[in-house]
């Protein structure tokens, strides 16, 4: 079955022309040209992945990403003029899965959606060579790694497909310390404008999500001053 993709973005010309390039890809496209329409086919239908422009008319993007975050995790890419380091870090805050800059190459953006989409799909951190087994176990914590769930104390967590990914990443090496920008380039597969803050907004977000169930599974992943994060198994002993 074809994956759905939703554009929300009031400029006509852009929405024809990554309709165009997203059905050459096979996918089945629905556009809305204002926030409160856009907003109204979140909640009645399922997508793949959302592209949302910020500056829209009657409900802003920024405005709809924090609604939309409250029930889902679906992957939702920004498209924004303002390439400002604070916006972008705003974005990441709310819940975005990527920041695109406008004007945009419309080739990149489908090579942004495609990697997203198989993110989504199944771990790009998964192997056999990596895990002995589907589910990496903690004291608190639970991470499922072909259903991409995450369970403390009884409890799911709704994680983005990003936020999935970049605990995944730290989890797989217990205790193991890494730097901001070898979490940029593993999670996201490329030096994402070389804006290390990103990983500092995702990380973040994961405690804020751990710290309403349980402070001491949040205090699992640790900064390490000077140098980046680990997943510190010590925080939560037996």
């Amino acid at each position: 079955m074809a994956e759905r993709i939703l554009i929300i973005d009031d400029e006509e010309r852009i929405r024809k022309l990554l309709i165009m390039y997203l059905e050459k890809e096979g996918y089945i496209v629905d556009e809305a040209s204002n926030g409160h329409d856009g907003l109204e086919r979140l909640k009645f239908m399922d997508y793949s992945c959302v592209l949302l422009d910020v500056q829209l008319p009657m409900l802003n993007g920024k405005s709809i990403l924090s609604e939309f975050r409250k029930t889902k995790a679906t992957p939702v890419i920004i498209m924004s003029g303002q390439a400002d380091e604070q916006s972008r870090v705003e974005g990441f805050e709310l819940g975005a899965d990527d920041y695109v800059i406008k004007p945009f190459s419309p080739r990149e953006l489908m090579l942004r959606i495609k990697a997203i989409l198989q993110r989504t799909k199944r771990s790009v951190f998964y192997t056999p060579e990596l895990y002995a087994k589907d589910v990496l176990v903690f004291p608190g914590l639970i991470i499922d790694v072909n259903s991409h769930k995450v369970i403390v104390d009884d409890s799911e967590v709704l994680l983005t497909p990003k936020e999935f990914d970049l605990l995944l990443f730290l989890a797989k090496s217990p205790d193991k310390a890494f730097k901001r920008n070898e979490i940029l380039r593993a999670v996201w597969d490329y030096d994402f404008y070389s804006d290390l803050r990103t990983v500092d907004t995702h990380i973040k977000r994961v405690r804020k999500k751990f710290d309403k169930i349980s402070p001491k599974v949040s205090q699992m992943i640790v900064t390490v001053w000077g140098i980046g994060y680990k997943f510190d198994t010590s925080q939560n002993s037996l």
